[in-house]
């Protein structure tokens, strides 16, 4: 498996204790040391997601991306789905969470505007998808074999995501 954004290792602990086999991505150093330490057993590399993945194309069975697809703009983030297609094992899964357009204590409101729904969040960028908008970013090589929107108590506050699972589909 390939996780892109494992933070301090919390989703990273939950899949390398089920027994998989796990490689995770994180910008943040100090997130790095966290999860190296709450799950030595991993390789996690202290990099952007943009830049090269360390595994090779088409050598992935599953990609995790929980909440780690929404700090670009539109051309980046069709980009890293593509990226993240051509990891994947024909076939390959990929599980997302995505933030929604109805996560109003996360920063779909309120916030000067970049693009359409992706705004500034207290210095950080963050885009916000509808359906449409998570139709549009996985239209093309992928099969979408189930989505919800939901609320989840991933943070202090509810915070609105969409649950998507795609398969690679050519």
């Amino acid at each position: 498996m390939l996780e892109l954004g494992c933070g301090g290792g919390r989703d990273t602990a939950t899949l390398a204790a089920a027994g998989h086999r796990v490689v995770a991505i994180e910008l943040s150093p100090e997130a790095v040391a966290r999860a190296r330490e709450r799950v030595p057993s991993v390789q996690i590399h202290c990099q952007d997601i943009r830049a090269p993945f360390p595994l090779a194309e088409r050598s992935v069975g599953v990609v995790v991306a929980s909440l780690s697809l929404h700090y670009f703009d539109w051309s980046e983030t069709i980009a890293l789905a593509r990226r993240v297609h051509e990891v994947l094992k024909p076939d390959g899964v990929l599980l997302c969470r995505l933030n929604s357009t109805n996560d109003h204590h996360f920063g779909a409101s309120g916030h000067p505007e970049i693009e359409k729904d992706f705004y500034l969040v207290d210095g950080t960028p963050k885009r916000f998808f509808d359906r449409n908008a998570v139709d549009r970013l996985f239209a093309h090589g992928w099969r979408m074999l189930a989505i919800e929107e939901k609320v989840i108590d991933r943070y202090d506050r509810p915070k609105s995501v969409w649950e998507a699972v795609l398969e690679r589909s050519d």
